[in-house]
């Protein structure tokens, strides 16, 4: 079940919302934990086992790890229990989603002829398996107690809103609005507003570029030419974060909505001004995950310029592979690493004495190479695809091209216009021209006008059966 269908629209998500509300204090939990798991099983019923052995598996070393460190054994007992759960949950994400790509390299290394196992990737299985880790990380650190109650912790594993891409929730991240959360009307409507808005993104804006890119994809070599090249590269571009960063506003408007807060996940990247802030501004969780367990533990930029260029090529070959299995997730990862590296060691130095101007505009065009690389996992054709951003071997515009950039032109500006801030800054001055409290009571309600209208554009689009696919359900 994805967020933007018309069973979750038109049953499942009035349903829990309207039982949720209704539903006694004490049982919220109980309810939202069998909710996540009914979301869950609607499309992956063979894998929730999965999810669930991951949740009480942690649920127990969490209870050892906090009767060991009361003990006195943290150092002995404790560590075994938290390496047992590092390899354990590891073990279970790279069997599921790494043993084919293993087996590949092995056949072409070796000259072996090894069967594939042909497994299918269990949804969200990335991002339950680092929350779940960082649960017990966390307890092992004392940064958290560890969770008594199993319906609970397993509300928080399985919590249908973040399930499936995110964002990645940490423990510590809500562990008060657990057990003691507040819910109210006002509360709903904010998350409401901020999930139709997430909606909006996802069913308006990325489907529909989306398929642009898709169409552009796949064509032929002979029909391409650079500029039709480089329009399939930005609507890739724009697919990718009006899909992925659509999805976390449902999340987080989701979460809201049963009182939760969870940490944001985009702020407007593509305003980034270096490769630096894009990491800053993009899949914030994931960097900030990546950050806390592994560049940190490391030994960060502590130990000289030689050991954290060491860290950040870990952290960012770990971080292109948790993405796929594929050598052009590995070469994605490497390629920041690289762009990353140089920023630190000087290129930051010399951007800063530029113009704002160039300073965003040398950060978009690498950002939208990276995307190529990114969703070209055909090494060959992410290798012709280059060559024909570069011009090689293809004319710089033909009809095709000129007739896509003219039909799309007026939608790629409301693209860029919408990937950035320009549009809450406009409402916000606005609402400022109002003395308070009726400026807010008029934004408010110019935002829910806008987030109907977004609602019902989205039901005809649903409705019609137009393409709807989810990016980053395959992580």
């Amino acid at each position: 079940m994805v967020f933007s269908s018309i069973v979750f629209l038109c049953i499942f998500f009035p349903a829990v919302v309207i039982l949720y509300y209704t539903c006694p204090k004490r049982l919220r939990n109980f309810f939202l934990l069998l909710a996540s798991l009914l979301f869950y099983a609607w499309g992956e019923p063979r894998y929730i086992v999965i999810m669930l052995f991951s949740t009480i598996f942690d649920y127990c070393n969490g209870r050892f790890l906090e009767y060991f460190i009361s003990k006195g054994r943290k150092h002995t007992f404790g560590r075994l229990v938290l390496i047992i759960s590092v390899i354990g949950n590891l073990g279970i994400l790279c069997f599921f989603k790494y043993t084919d790509f293993a087996v590949t390299i092995i056949n072409s290394v070796a000259g072996t002829d090894y069967s594939l196992l042909g497994l299918a990737l269990p949804i969200g299985i990335s991002f339950y398996t680092f929350q779940t880790m960082s649960y017990t990380i966390d307890v092992y650190r004392g940064n958290v107690t560890a969770q008594h109650n199993l319906i609970s912790f397993g509300m928080y594993v399985c919590m249908f809103p973040q399930l499936i891409a995110g964002p990645i929730v940490r423990y510590s991240d809500i562990q008060n609005e657990i057990n003691t959360r507040k819910t109210s009307l006002s509360l709903c409507a904010s998350g409401m507003q901020r999930f139709l808005l997430g909606l909006g993104k996802k069913v308006l804006l990325a489907n529909q570029i989306g398929a642009l890119w898709d169409e552009i994809s796949s064509l032929q070599t002979g029909d391409l030419s650079m500029a039709l090249a480089w329009l399939g590269a930005l609507s890739y571009t724009f697919q990718i974060y009006f899909d992925f960063s659509g999805y976390s506003d449902m999340a987080i408007g989701l979460g809201e909505m049963f009182g939760f807060h969870f940490p944001e996940n985009f702020n407007y990247p593509y305003e980034s001004k270096s490769i630096t802030e894009f990491w800053r501004r993009w899949h914030m969780t994931l960097s900030g995950w990546f950050r806390e367990y592994v560049y940190i533990p490391l030994g960060g930029n502590q130990k000289g310029h030689a050991r954290q260029i060491f860290n950040l090529l870990i952290v960012w070959f770990l971080t292109g592979l948790w993405h796929g299995a594929g050598w052009n997730f590995i070469l994605w990862g490497l390629y920041f690493f690289v762009l990353l590296t140089l920023e630190k060691l000087f290129l930051l130095n010399v951007l800063n004495r530029l113009p704002s101007f160039f300073q965003r505009l040398y950060a978009l065009f690498l950002i939208v190479l990276g995307w190529v690389i990114f969703a070209c996992e055909d090494l060959s054709k992410l290798k012709s695809y280059i060559k024909m951003l570069a011009g090689i071997s293809v004319p710089a515009v033909n009809r095709l091209a000129l007739y896509e950039w003219t039909s799309h032109a007026v939608f790629l500006v409301i693209l860029a216009a919408a990937s950035t801030s320009m549009m809450k800054k406009a409402a916000e001055k606005v609402s400022q021209k109002f003395p308070m409290p009726a400026g807010q009571a008029i934004l408010f309600w110019l935002k829910s006008t806008w987030c109907m209208l977004i609602l019902v554009c989205s039901m005809a689009m649903l409705v019609s059966g137009s393409y709807n696919p989810f990016l980053y359900f395959r992580f």
